[in-house]
C-alpha cells in the first residue's frame, strides 16, 4: 500500500487525535499550504480550506480534508 494511502487510512481511523505535522503532511501530499499566522489555507486542486494551526487538529478540519481528498479520488 503506498504511503499516501496509509496516511489517509490512519487519518480516517483517528480523526480525533491528529497531529498538526500529520495533517499538514497530508495537505502537502495532495496540494500545498498557503501561509498565514493562525489560519493558513490548504489549497488542494480547486478546493481552499482555511484551518487553525493548533495541535492536535480539530476533528472538523480532519473530516473536511478527508472529504476533499475523497472528492479528488472519486470516492463520493
Amino acid at each position: 500500500m503506498p504511503r499516501k494511502e496509509r496516511r489517509i487510512d490512519r487519518l480516517r481511523q483517528k480523526t480525533g487525535n491528529v497531529s498538526l505535522e500529520d495533517f499538514e503532511a497530508m495537505i502537502n501530499a495532495y496540494g500545498h499550504v498557503e501561509p498565514g499566522a493562525k489560519h493558513p489555507k490548504a489549497i488542494i486542486g480547486v478546493h481552499t480550506m482555511p484551518y487553525k494551526r493548533e495541535n492536535p487538529v480539530k476533528v472538523c478540519y480532519v473530516k473536511e480534508l478527508i472529504a476533499i481528498i475523497d472528492s479528488l479520488e472519486g470516492k463520493d
